[in-house]
């Protein structure tokens, strides 16, 4: 049947959440000890930036590879084995003594989250039919959010308990180890076990340019790297703005982003995961119509926070949160969507690409970019001023004059949602007939 969903199907999605949580608890604690990082290894914003670029990076290298093997191999043993290596990698990150060291661990926990993503993702298409997949995508998604939200109102209290900033990396490392076995003991479904029409397990030539072969692939491409742009140089720069331009302490610079990327998401991945799955039922091409509607007014919101004065922080985060909790649509309504169009044999190398991308040339670059753009403003208002000397109030202005390319991209990302309406109807009734054609039987 089309709406069959696989009998382990929820305690699967339930142990991946949690993984997500972990995932994105333990990359966003360098967003948060920022300010203490820098004043003790004396480093530049640019340099900050980079340390989440080189993590990036290394997510992105290793994502493909990693990505074809959960096409080939058993994801379950993909996912716990991530587990383990990017849980032991972030405790390492407590014993760094310089920039580089940290660096160095930082590569470490990319590498094991690379295997991660394409090879869930892979098992949600295999456990949930398409007239569930956003649902099903919203609450592994919403893994997102609740590891931000967990990590933005934790770390601080954390650093401020231990009173060092390495603390929170040795206590992430524990819940990820005991996941792990978790992931271990998860019972596979068959690849393309959730399709009415069924694939032939049969090897795929070529898959990399099977998958960029497919038109609205490429659009969702483009939409990825401008959302995982927005993303990471929010996620990465948003405490240190809330400190320096708004004048907050850690622990309530931490929360007010916490809010703001945690809270919304939560309503954004819930609510919007039913949305989706609604306007899908009813248009093909609802679901991006959906992302790009959404990603519109997000941009618009976020454009406008950034012209709210250092003496209102709290109008700030609600402005700037609704504009979060509209992006978060992205993730609802394009994720399936690849769904769609992808043959089941091909999903987790087609994520792995879309992964590799987005982290690669938006992810990587974002922080980067802020960091870089943040350095040079700065420069700007202190010989603007007439200064000789870096001031904390010249690192305010530049950063908040950086942080506006952020809704630039969400309206990319908008941009590239909209622009695979055009083809998406076609590239799905490809890939049903694709199926068909290799004389693949209907479900039982």
């Amino acid at each position: 049947m089309g709406d069959r969903v696989v009998s382990n199907a929820w305690r699967v999605l339930a142990i991946l959440f949690l993984a997500n949580l972990l995932n994105f608890f333990d990359r966003a604690i360098p967003a948060i000890i920022m300010e203490p990082i820098r004043l003790e290894w004396s480093l530049s914003d640019l340099q900050l930036g980079f340390v989440a670029s080189t993590f990036t990076l290394a997510f992105a290298v290793f994502c493909i590879p990693l990505g074809r093997l959960a096409d080939t191999r058993t994801r379950k043993s993909i996912v716990g084995f991530g587990l383990i290596a990017w849980s032991a990698f972030t405790g390492l990150s407590a014993t760094a003594w310089s920039f580089w060291s940290f660096l160095t661990t930082r590569i470490g926990v990319g590498i094991g989250e690379a295997s991660y993503l394409p090879a869930a993702t892979s098992l949600i298409g295999d456990l949930f039919p398409a007239n569930r997949r956003s649902r099903a995508m919203g609450i592994f998604m919403l893994g997102l959010p609740c590891g931000l939200l967990l990590a933005f109102f934790s770390v601080g209290a954390i650093v401020s308990a231990f009173g060092s900033w390495r603390a929170p990396f040795l206590v992430a490392i524990v819940p990820g180890l005991l996941l792990a076995s978790f992931a271990f003991a998860i019972r596979e479904p068959v690849r393309g076990a959730s399709e009415i029409v069924k694939p032939r397990p049969e090897p795929v030539i070529r898959p990399i340019r099977s998958v960029l072969m497919i038109r609205s692939m490429r659009w969702i491409l483009l939409a990825g790297i401008a959302s995982n742009f927005a993303s990471y140089a929010a996620n990465s720069f948003l405490v240190p703005l809330m400190q320096r331009f708004f004048g907050l302490t850690l622990e309530l610079a931490a929360v007010s982003t916490g809010a703001i990327v945690g809270l919304t998401g939560l309503i954004g991945l819930t609510l919007g995961g039913w949305v989706a799955d609604y306007v899908h039922e009813r248009s093909q091409t609802g679901r991006l119509t959906m992302g790009g509607i959404c990603l519109v007014v997000a941009a618009g919101a976020t454009w406008s926070a950034f012209g709210i004065g250092p003496e209102r922080p709290a109008l700030f985060v609600a402005v700037f949160g609704f504009g979060w909790l509209m992006q978060y649509a992205f993730y609802v309504c394009v994720y399936p969507a690849m769904h769609d169009v992808v043959e089941p044999k091909l999903r987790g190398t087609a994520m792995a690409i879309f992964a590799a991308a987005i982290n690669l040339v938006g992810g990587a670059f974002g922080p980067l970019f802020v960091g870089l753009l943040s350095d040079h403003y700065a420069t700007q208002a202190m010989m603007g001023a007439g200064g000789m000397q870096m001031l904390d109030e010249f690192r305010a202005i530049g950063l908040h004059q950086a942080m506006a390319i952020v809704p630039i991209a969400l309206l990319l990302t908008a941009f590239g949602c909209l622009l695979a309406i055009r083809t998406f109807p076609t590239d799905a009734r490809s890939m049903i007939a694709h199926l068909e054609g290799n004389g693949s039987a209907l479900a039982k």
